[in-house]
């Protein structure tokens, strides 16, 4: 009995850490040893008593607001310190809040505007984080910049923060609070289409990879024109049945131009949801991604980078971190602004800055033995050698002799 009181108390320190507001003063817009970063938030949580942010209560009504996080300059890409219990929040080396407010509903579209007006026309688009299971309002925040930041990601990162109650033993709670939240998600992509973006990426994470998948099915069964705006989706370490996802798919008709799930072998955290679900595995953790090889999507499997549980490989590596950047930057002149991934293919990204390219029938034909026995990945494209080996096509998009001949 003590030591079920103590493991209780120790969780729910952790938990009020975790939930906790610090603020720093930013006179003139600036805090020294850090950055700042404005997040437009949308939520569907309830108020917190003793703070002034939302809690983990259920609220049936989206409510919006504007928060401003420091970014400490001296950390390591990926990571988001925290103060410990008792230790006074430092701006040169925690994540802290500069400021926040709440919006109204055309406030909050005002306010998307003007930061949409402040990007290249070709970024012009809106990726909304929607944050998983065990998570504090602040958190989801804080990982929203974070990925902002370190990933440099085109366009305007928003957040949708659902009410999830920030304790690891509330996995059904939280469960059931992630389909809660399906309307409020969908109304804030109309506030965001209202806004005047037309092009919206949503980025999810573990269960909030669920939210998402079955907000956009229910767009699609109500003939929603706003998912026509819905132009890409990211599902990182996605907490859902496989069999439920192609159902999901199905019902969604065609999906978008761009989506993609990560994946990792080395994901503690769905091992022990798919062993909760008498299952072999999650989505996010699937070893054999031929069982979603007749669908319109790319696989891309990190798990060279997991360490730690590796439940969210591909914001908090700093290698991988490094290489998205990387990833980014390197496609700054294309018209588009965005990452041509391909459908029904398997990317494997290797902790030696490698990507290794396999169609989804090449998979198939090594698992059914049909294949011809090569062994070979597929030849890069000239975009895919930009991203990992710095090369540059000629004028007319052809690879340099050298490189014709390595291809060979």
């Amino acid at each position: 009995m003590r030591v079920v009181l103590f493991l209780s108390l120790t969780f729910l320190a952790a938990c009020a850490v975790r939930a906790q507001v610090d603020y720093v003063d930013a006179p003139g817009g600036s805090v020294p040893g850090a950055t700042l970063r404005t997040i437009l938030v949308g939520t569907t949580r309830g108020p917190d008593t003793e703070q002034s942010v939302p809690g983990t209560e259920r609220a049936e009504a989206i409510s919006y607001g504007r928060y401003v996080v420091s970014i400490p300059d001296d950390r390591e890409s990926g990571e988001i310190p925290r103060q410990r219990t008792r230790q006074q929040a430092d701006p040169r080396e925690h994540f802290m809040l500069a400021g926040n407010e709440t919006l109204s509903a055309p406030a909050f579209r005002a306010a998307l505007q003007a930061e949409i007006a402040q990007e290249l026309v070709s970024e012009r688009e809106a990726v909304v984080f929607v944050h998983g299971f065990n998570n504090a309002f602040i958190e989801g925040v804080y990982r929203t910049a974070q990925l902002d930041y370190d990933l440099q990601m085109p366009g305007v990162m928003l957040h949708y923060s659902w009410p999830s109650l920030g304790a690891p033993l509330a996995y059904v709670h939280d469960r059931d609070s992630a389909l809660f939240a399906r309307d409020g998600l969908m109304e804030m992509l109309h506030q965001i289409r209202d806004s005047g973006v037309t092009r919206i990426t949503v980025l999810a994470h573990s269960m909030g990879s669920q939210l998402t998948m079955e907000t956009l099915r229910q767009m699609a069964l109500m003939r929603d024109p706003v998912l026509r705006n819905v132009e890409g989706v990211i599902l990182l370490s996605p907490d859902i049945d496989v069999e439920l996802f192609r159902s999901q798919v199905h019902a969604m008709g065609r999906l978008p131009e761009l989506f993609v799930i990560v994946t990792s072998q080395r994901d503690r955290i769905l091992n022990l949801s798919a062993s909760m679900t008498g299952e072999a595995a999650r989505l996010g953790n699937m070893a054999d991604p031929s069982a979603v090889a007749d669908l319109d999507l790319t696989v891309v499997d990190v798990s060279a980078f997991g360490r730690g549980a590796g439940h969210f490989t591909m914001g908090s590596s700093p290698e991988l971190n490094r290489l998205l950047a990387q990833m980014n930057a390197s496609l700054e002149d294309e018209v588009s602004g965005r990452v041509p991934l391909l459908p029904a293919a398997f990317l494997t990204l290797q902790n030696t800055g490698q990507v290794i390219l396999t169609p989804f029938n090449e998979i198939q034909d090594d698992l059914t033995g049909a294949g011809t026995g090569t062994g070979r990945p597929a030849v890069l494209p000239w975009w895919l050698r930009r991203m990992v080996m710095d090369e540059e096509p000629d004028a007319d998009g052809s690879a340099t002799e050298a490189q014709t001949a390595e291809e060979r």
